[in-house]
This record gives C-alpha cells, structure tokens and sequence, in this order.
C-alpha cells in the first residue's frame, strides 16, 4: 500500500520526545504538515528545524494541554496558521509511580490531568472543525496500562482505562460525521517516560522496563499511527494493540 498523506495537516501533542516526537517525523515524512504542542518549546523548535531540513513543514505551539484553554488553543492555532486540522494525534502522557493510599491527590489529578483530561480537551476543539470538513482522525495513544490494571502505577492506569473509554464514546459519536477514532496501545517502547517517576527505585524499574532487550522504538509506533491515518476513509481501524515479540511483563 502506497502511504501518502500529502494536503494533510496534523496536530501532534507531546512532540517533544517518544512518541510524540517519532510520530510528528513520520507523519512528515508521508507529506503532512505538521503542528506540534508541547511544554518544551526549546525542543519543538529543533523537531521543526528538523522536519524542514528534510523538505517537510511544521509549526511549534508550545503550551501545556492540562490547561483547557492552552489545549483548545493548539487546535484554533493550527486551524488559523495551517488552514485546516485533518489528523489530532494525542501523545502527551506522564506517568507516576504508587496508589491510592501511597500517591498524593496531587500527583493522582496531574497524571489524569494530563493524560485524561488533556486529550479531552482537544478533541472537544477538533470534532467540530472536523465535522465542518467532513473528516478526520483522531488518534489516541494510550498503553497496555489501559487494558491490564497495574497497581504500582495506579494514576496511570486509571487515566489509561478512562481515555480507552473516552475513545471508544468518541468513535461511536463522530463516526456518522466521517471522523475516525482510534487508539493505540504499547508495550514497552523506549522514551523518556521513567523520567518523572519520584520514586527512585520505580523510576528505575521502569527506566529498565522500557529499554530492555527487544523493547519496541517510537518509530514503531509512530508507523502504526502514520498506517491508520493513511487508510481509506471508509475504514476505522478503532483499536491497536502492540507489544514487543518477547514480552513477559505485567505492563
């Protein structure tokens, strides 16, 4: 299947890095025009510069997709200075180590925040722009977490089965309007997710868990969200699950 998505444009959130950053080269790469949201506005500005070394287009957007209206923003900025959405691509996703009784509500409500109620927030901006053009997707990358309850991460997994369901709602919502809904599901894949894990024994644990051998790359996945994307509009490939070939871990 030729894969080509020239005349698209996308907006990818948590393109800073992993996913995110993997996901916003490939989608480039199959001739998008690429809108990328982040906090880190120092990193979006090099993917920017890198995307357009390679004869591609994008645009940073810096902004932080917990806050409502920095998340409805992207969107609008992207309609505004790129004409159109086509492709909503939510990446950006912490994740935090303990449970109920160990994690702070704090901590709870960031990691859901973010993960949950962030991608809530710019697919409620995307839909109608969307239903305007009569297309587009909407892709959602959550974890195997979202399907596998993981009691050491419990923030995570809650906010994992909460856009599964959110995801799911959504699909059967848009469909009608042309809009296709997806969401993806890895494994282990090597990104800087452990990195704000406070707890040092878990952030390590989880370091190991996602660069072990045979652990996947964002590359990987970003093929899948660019495959997806690229298909038929009379297709909706709703759910993907990947995981790497040797793969024992509960996560």
């Amino acid at each position: 299947m030729a894969i080509g998505l020239a005349g698209k444009v996308a907006l990818v959130t948590g393109a800073s890095s992993g996913i995110g950053e993997a996901t916003a080269l490939g989608l480039a790469e199959a001739g998008a025009v690429v809108a990328l949201s982040a906090r880190r506005a120092d990193r979006l500005h090099t993917l920017v510069a890198r995307i357009e070394s390679a004869g591609g287009r994008a645009l940073a957007l810096p902004g932080d997709i917990a806050v409502e209206a920095e998340a409805s923003k992207a969107v609008a900025d992207t309609i505004a200075q790129l004409g159109r959405i086509d492709i909503l691509v939510n990446s950006a996703g912490v994740i935090q180590a303990g449970g109920v009784e160990s994690l702070s509500l704090d901590e709870w409500r960031r990691v859901i925040e973010i993960n949950l109620m962030g991608t809530l927030y710019t697919c409620k901006a995307a839909i109608w722009p969307m239903k305007a053009q009569g297309a587009g997707d909407i892709i959602n990358i959550s974890s195997t977490s979202g399907r596998r309850a993981a009691g050491m991460f419990g923030p995570y997994s809650t906010s994992k089965f909460g856009l599964t369901g959110l995801t799911e709602g959504l699909r059967q919502e848009v469909g009608g309007a042309g809009i296709r809904v997806s969401i993806v599901e890895p494994g282990a894949t090597a990104t800087e997710v452990a990195g704000g894990i406070t707890d040092p024994a878990m952030r390590a644990a989880m370091a190991q868990h996602v660069t072990k051998d045979g652990a996947m790359q964002p590359s990987d996945i970003a093929d899948a969200i660019v495959f997806i994307a690229s298909l038929p509009a009379r297709v909706n490939v709703s759910q993907i699950l990947i995981r790497p070939t040797i793969d024992t871990a509960p996560m």
